[in-house]
């Protein structure tokens, strides 16, 4: 299976800009967050392969019209 994302690389000490789209950063930690071209935190993941493609899916399914609600809330009423 071959991978349909574009990485365009400007200068070699800037980040990889996928599909002309966002850029992957690594934390210190560990952990690999996407961010578009305006510097917004995208998608946060554990693996670089993993936060390409989440990412590149989220913008392509906000690009064909995905709600982005929240489809969840939690509260907890009780102290421990």
């Amino acid at each position: 299976m071959t991978d349909p994302t574009t990485v365009t690389v400007i200068d070699e000490d800037l980040p990889k800009v996928y599909d002309e789209a966002f850029t992957v950063r690594k934390q210190r930690w560990g952990t690999f967050v996407s961010y578009d071209l305006e510097s917004n935190a995208i998608i946060t993941s554990l693996s670089l392969d993993k936060c390409v493609a989440a990412t590149s899916w989220y913008l392509k399914a906000k690009q064909d019209g995905f709600d982005d609600v929240k489809t969840y809330e939690s509260v907890v009423k009780n102290k421990l």
